[in-house]
């Protein structure tokens, strides 16, 4: 019964974007909207996708990026009403769908090939 009712609600009452495929090691843009007091606005947050976690309503994926000298991660949900789109500028070569040896990575070496063709 109760996970009947949670189904109901994660189908019918949360609204899900269509955004392009893209997966570890692709580096990609997100437009999100930030809200300060009465005013509004898009903060571009741009970085290699690290990982893609949960199913359905609960899925998320994880961006990092180096912001003066220093790695920033941030995870996004994919129902997130803040999202205003999302951009792949890369596609990345990995063999593994949870990349977070990059944390301890610096310099040439943190960097991804690129996806040549498709």
């Amino acid at each position: 019964m109760k996970k009947e009712l949670i189904q109901y609600v994660e189908d019918n009452l949360v609204s899900t974007k269509e955004f392009p495929k893209f997966k570890a090691g692709d580096t990609i843009t997100v437009s999100l909207r930030i809200v300060e007091g009465a005013k509004e606005r898009i903060q571009q947050f741009q970085g290699v996708v690290i990982q893609i976690g949960g199913e359905g309503v609960t899925k998320t994926f994880t961006i990092r990026k180096i912001s003066g000298g220093i790695g920033v991660e941030r995870i996004i949900p994919f129902a997130s009403p803040f999202i205003s789109e999302i951009a792949v500028n890369k596609r990345g070569v990995v063999r593994r769908a949870r990349i977070y040896y990059l944390r301890n990575l610096t310099g040439k070496k943190a960097r991804i090939k690129e996806r040549r063709g498709k």
